[in-house]
């Protein structure tokens, strides 16, 4: 019963969070920057700057959907971030190309988060039903929850390697924003604002997946 406490209780702070993100991007989305540069143009200077020459800046479709690839090389940047020369657009396209950064640079965490992706897809694909499965078996064959509990804890470990890959994203953008005076002070405080919100949600999400492994582990635990 605690751990399925603990799973709502991170699930409400979760959706505060959500919501918070929201407001923040949409309030920051309408302050323009003062110098006018859109998100594209940021990241083009930003991955130029730190001498990459092998990644492409693409438009994606969604509203919060920014990613780096690093398989296909590309910063794919929502539509309301491409082409908008807000706060908002300009620190999501900046720590985006962080990640190019920390890929170009041998960032470690990086590297531990990109070796377990292969895991945790197969891990994805098939454990919520061996983890259903295991608990109704869990009197006669409880190895079977048991097994479903090592692949979802490989999720957990991806989600908690996640947290300094964000972070480090965010400080290298911050940082290249503010020397190469493409925001002012002031425009500085919107864009850490902003991503600190961004981060917070990968934090809820690692900590949302644990307090689930604790449930199955007491699950486990408790099957006798």
């Amino acid at each position: 019963m605690g751990g399925y406490i603990l799973i709502i209780l991170i699930a409400l702070v979760g959706m505060i969070v959500q919501s918070k993100l929201k407001s923040k991007f949409k309030y920051y989305g309408k302050i323009r920057l003062k110098k006018g540069y859109t998100g594209v143009e940021v990241a083009q200077m930003m991955l130029e700057d730190n001498g990459i020459h092998d990644v492409k800046v693409i438009s994606t479709r969604g509203y919060l959907t920014d990613h780096y690839h690093p398989v296909k090389k590309t910063v794919n940047l929502s539509e309301p971030v491409y082409n908008s020369n807000s706060i908002a657009a300009v620190a999501v396209a900046a720590h985006e190309c962080g990640h190019a950064v920390q890929h170009a640079r041998g960032y470690k965490w990086l590297q531990m988060r990109s070796a377990l992706v292969p895991v945790v897809q197969f891990s994805s694909s098939v454990v919520q039903w061996i983890l259903i499965a295991g608990i109704l078996l869990i009197n006669r064959f409880p190895q079977l929850l048991l097994a479903g509990i090592i692949l979802f804890a490989a999720t957990v470990v991806f989600s908690f390697i996640t947290l300094p890959v964000e972070y480090d994203a965010s400080r290298r953008a911050k940082k290249w924003l503010i020397e190469k005076g493409i925001v002012d002070q002031e425009e500085s405080r919107g864009v850490a604002d902003a991503l600190k919100w961004a981060a917070r949600t990968y934090v809820v999400a690692a900590l949302s997946s644990l307090a689930t492994l604790i449930y199955y582990l007491q699950i486990y635990n408790n099957r006798r």
